[in-house]
């Protein structure tokens, strides 16, 4: 298994407004807390098998996380507010799932995990 270091994409950073240093140090801090969640949870996976269990419960928690942003992006506009911090944080999160898949031995673990889950969910192709 090789070491993951999830980062804050420096151009999300840049596209926020010049008054969004908070949220700037909110996502850097964001993203150390997933790096700690994330090594906790290599180190106690016995194989990359069971790494992308682990992994796959992240990232299931990004993705709640990019549709509750999302949400967010009507309901500010409705109010005549900028929806440019929810976008961000939306995209931060979709960008930390692409930095996981990047990593080709768990992409493709993931990937197996992920269709467990679905076969054990009872979803089949046939379903759909």
């Amino acid at each position: 298994m090789d070491d993951i270091e999830l980062g804050v994409p420096k151009p999300l950073l840049e596209s926020l407004p010049e008054d969004g240093d908070g949220a700037r140090q909110d996502m850097q801090r964001a993203v150390e807390g997933y790096n700690a969640r994330l090594e906790r949870a290599m180190e106690a996976a016995d194989d990359d098998s069971e790494a992308a269990t682990r992994v796959l419960d992240l990232i299931e928690h990004f993705e709640d996380r990019i549709e509750r942003f999302h949400g967010f992006v009507p309901e500010l506009r409705a109010w005549g507010q900028s929806p440019i911090f929810a976008i961000a944080w939306r995209n931060l999160y979709a960008d930390l799932i692409e930095q996981l898949y990047g990593h080709e031995w768990l992409a493709a673990q993931l990937d197996r995990e992920r269709n467990a889950r679905l076969v054990e969910d009872g979803i089949r192709l046939s379903d759909v």
